[in-house]
């Protein structure tokens, strides 16, 4: 599991060393782990010595990291140049730069094969306008984080010159984790400057594949149908019925016992003509361990009658739920709290529209705080719904997010804009319910990090999917399979 700290928590955390007068030390070693990075993407494309690495020098600390590293590259027999992009720059690195027999120019060099973004830094608010990167450049390492990352949040007011690979010190930030800022980042590397003992607990974090691959386990030796897990699906309707197929394909291809369907005639016909093994029925009687409800169930009287028999299944065995699309709309504080009380999971999976209608409905008092959020801080928005309607939220977007009532939060990056299509969200759904309907055989998975384990497994296979062209949601049940066959 990967760990992001905010950008003010690890400036908190070098106070202690700075204050010790280790800043120089700290220096140097960050621009040391810099420079080896640089110098095997440099490799990679060929000779070290000959080539051209020019650096964006802003006036703070980030640029001295640049500097530092340009002093470090030039001894290495590459052409280092500083192209500075204010009036001054740090001027121990600058001179380190001189005595290694680096040079300073006014705009990146025609034939730099590789560019150094070291501009703006961990404190930066606000964008900037960075300069015209030539053609030729054919890597570029940002430093610490792209300029006008927001490190905190990910979000970038203005421009940005996307990295290749970001080297970042000290921790994983969390603005490298989140939306555009992860978008910029390019690959991430954390170069261990000794912040460790100071960092304190995470902002978020992230699941790794055989995190995620526990949680959908294969079945142990003496497993039977049921201790593999039965979710019960209540989606579809007269209108909508390819949700239903949809919801119970992924969740059959995740490795369930059982799928137990409750739906309208038209729905469960189609269910059943694509997968015969699942028990249709129209009410929700039968040996469900958890529920989805909302994919497609749409908003009348019937969709009313049925998400209210699903709530009181879930009430009377406590059982987990689900709470996507249409069910959005239509639950109520009522049913939150009737769930709270019964000890159930819930899981709330709205897209951003989605959330800010939940906040109009249930917390009107949070809407403008909500609104405001939303676009720019999702991980703020997410925890803030999460803490006020006491479940657990899984906010899509670019970056998914899952969040906790006690504000823990993992965040998954897999899939990208290819799951950007219609139907995507009810194989998510499915996924989300099949890892709430597993009996435990190991370590237990709080729901949070349930949700987000279906989140990689949903992102990762439409990474799968996307390699053959542009898809549509039918084809993520195979490549679920195709992921968890490769375990």
């Amino acid at each position: 599991m990967l760990h992001a700290y905010t950008g003010t928590a690890v400036r908190s955390a070098e106070r202690p060393l700075l204050d010790a007068g280790k800043g120089d030390a700290l220096m140097r070693r960050a621009a040391w782990g810099l420079a080896s990075v640089v110098l095997r993407e440099l490799r990679a494309r060929g000779p070290v010595a000959g080539s051209t690495v020019a650096a964006l020098v802003g006036k703070g600390n980030n640029g001295g990291d640049a500097l530092w590293a340009l002093s470090f590259l030039r001894r290495r027999g590459a052409d280092a140049v500083a192209v500075p992009t204010g009036k001054t720059m740090h001027e121990v690195g600058l001179a380190a730069l001189r005595r290694a027999g680096g040079r300073v120019a006014e705009q990146v060099p025609e034939n730099a094969t590789l560019l150094i973004d070291g501009v703006l830094g961990t404190g930066a608010r606000g964008g900037w306008e960075p300069p015209l990167v030539p053609e030729g450049v054919a890597v570029v390492v940002a430093c610490d984080l792209p300029s006008g990352v927001d490190a905190d949040t990910g979000h970038v007011a203005g421009e940005v010159i996307p990295a290749d690979v970001t080297v970042t010190f000290g921790a994983l930030k969390t603005g490298l984790m989140v939306g555009a800022g992860a978008h910029a980042a390019g690959r991430v590397e954390v170069v261990d400057i000794g912040l460790g003992p100071h960092l304190g607990e995470p902002d978020l974090s992230s699941l790794e594949r055989d995190d995620a691959l526990a949680v959908f386990a294969p079945p142990a030796w003496d497993d039977h149908k049921y201790r593999r897990g039965v979710l019960g699906v209540c989606a579809g309707s007269e209108q909508y019925p390819g949700a239903s197929v949809l919801v119970c394909s992924s969740a059959i291809a995740s490795g369930l016992g059982m799928v137990q369907y409750a739906g309208p005639r038209r729905a469960a016909d189609l269910v059943l003509a694509a997968h015969p093994e699942v028990v249709a029925g129209p009410g929700v009687d039968g040996k469900a361990q958890a529920w989805v409800a909302g994919p497609g169930l749409g908003s009348d009287d019937d969709a009313r009658r049925r998400l209210a028999e699903v709530v009181d299944a879930c009430v009377d065995g406590g059982l987990p739920l689900v709470l996507d699309a249409s069910a959005l709309d239509l639950v109520s504080l009522e049913d939150l709290g009737r769930l709270r009380s019964a000890g159930c999971q819930v899981v709330l999976t709205p897209h951003q529209g989605e959330l800010l209608r939940l906040a109009g409905r249930l917390v009107p008092e949070m809407k403008t705080t909500f609104t405001a959020v939303a676009g720019l801080d999702p991980v703020a928005a997410a925890r803030g719904m999460a803490r006020e309607l006491a479940v657990v939220v899984l906010l899509k977007g670019a970056t998914t997010v899952c969040a906790a009532p006690d504000g823990r939060t993992l965040v998954q990056n897999e899939g990208g804009a290819a799951l950007a299509t219609a139907g995507t969200g009810d194989c998510l759904a499915g996924l989300v319910g099949s890892a709430l309907a597993r009996t435990e055989h190991g370590r237990p998975s709080p729901t949070v990090e349930k949700a987000a384990a279906a989140a990689w497994l949903h992102g990762t296979a439409g990474a799968v999917a996307a390699e053959a062209g542009p898809f549509g949601a039918s084809t993520l049940p195979s490549a679920v399979r195709h992921v968890l066959s490769g375990r």
